[in-house]
């Protein structure tokens, strides 16, 4: 009686395999899609555009690495979560530390290219968010439109130089790391971009470039120097952000999955205002104040200030370079789309309602 009630039981309850260590088929598959969509994930985030949770999407691991968050933000340390987070890490800070130079340079150097290209990188991730978020009900289109105000009066804001040129300070860092690590979580909003209207997105890549120059160099002193000031400020705001906002984003999906997609909706259309293609850096005169100092002679002709703190002004476009700006700007949207293709949403991707 009792070997037919504890076969029944088997049956019915199957058990659980614990999950310990081991390089199996399964485990092999989750670190080649954890190492590439964490790669893309890094590069997304030197892009002001593209999202870093869009990245993970297309990669087929944003499901897996949102669980394995909440495992490790609740102490809960299984092998599989930590293999994942451990690997998108990983490969995440090699892709930032190889290209931040080269897009910082690629920014300062080449603005309304650049820009043109941004802007379609960020119209590509409406689609990807559409997916999730669909059908559209009253609460969405309401979060939506009031997000969308909210980044264009950002916009006008950052024009008239009210936000976005205050410089770097380690309050603004920790802030700019806060904000960067929600786009690790949601897809369709970019972290990159978010710095760029803060203001904060060259000199975090300045930072990271000088570090990185620094230890090809093997000088420690040198290294030093933007780690502790920058580096450090920004990486404490991220990781704070990764369990702060991640577990909260959760809630809200759980919740309030409607007016929070629709939030995410109005903030991936409405981004698109402040980043105006037609700009350029203009050398400062004598008397400017540049990240809130007065600039003097001496500063210009011993070229102190670095073409990357120059303000910003608007320029009239010649025909080729708006047709030039809208074939980037095609380009990029269809970078994106085609990213997200690799791996589509599926249902089980959505974000679950609580009954």
């Amino acid at each position: 009686m009792n070997k037919q009630a504890k076969s029944e039981s088997n049956d019915s309850e199957p058990v659980e395999k614990p999950d310990l260590p081991g390089l199996d088929e399964v485990n092999v598959v989750l670190v080649s899609r954890s190492l590439y969509g964490g790669f893309l994930m890094g590069l997304a985030n030197l892009v002001p555009g593209i999202s870093g949770g869009t990245m993970l999407l297309a990669a087929g691991i944003y499901p897996r690495f949102i669980s394995a968050i909440a495992e490790i933000t609740r102490f809960r340390f299984r092998f599989r979560s930590l293999l994942i987070l451990g690997c998108v890490a990983m490969a995440g800070g090699l892709s930032i530390l190889v290209g931040a130079g080269l897009l910082k340079d690629l920014v300062v150097n080449h603005r309304w290219v650049m820009y043109s290209l941004f802007i379609g990188l960020t119209l590509g991730g409406i689609p990807v968010v559409w997916k999730i978020a669909k059908p559209a009900t009253t609460s969405l289109a309401v979060a939506a439109v009031l997000s969308f105000s909210a980044m264009v009066i950002l916009a006008i804001l950052q024009t008239n130089n009210v936000v976005g040129s205050g410089g770097s300070n380690t309050s603004m860092l920790f802030l700019a790391g806060l904000a960067g690590a929600s786009a690790m979580i949601l897809p369709g909003l970019s972290g990159g971009y978010i710095l760029l209207l803060m203001g904060q997105y060259v000199p975090i890549l300045s930072a990271i470039d000088q570090f990185k120059e620094a230890i090809k160099a093997r000088d420690m002193a040198a290294a030093m120097e933007p780690a502790l000031a920058v580096l450090l400020p920004v990486g404490i705001g991220l990781l704070a952000g990764v369990i702060i906002i991640g577990n909260l984003l959760q809630w809200l999906l759980k919740h309030y999955q409607k007016p929070t997609l629709g939030l995410l909706l109005g903030l991936l259309i409405g981004s698109v205002a402040g980043i105006y293609p037609f700009q350029t850096g203009v050398a400062p005169k004598p008397g400017d104040t540049v990240k809130g100092q007065l600039v003097t002679h001496d500063d210009m002709v011993s070229s102190r200030i670095d073409q990357e703190d120059w303000p910003v002004k608007y320029f009239t476009p010649r025909a080729g370079q708006v047709g030039w700006s809208i074939l980037l700007i095609g380009l990029g949207m269809g970078t994106t789309m085609g990213v997200a293709r690799l791996g589509p949403p599926s249902s089980h991707d959505k974000p679950k309602r609580t009954s």
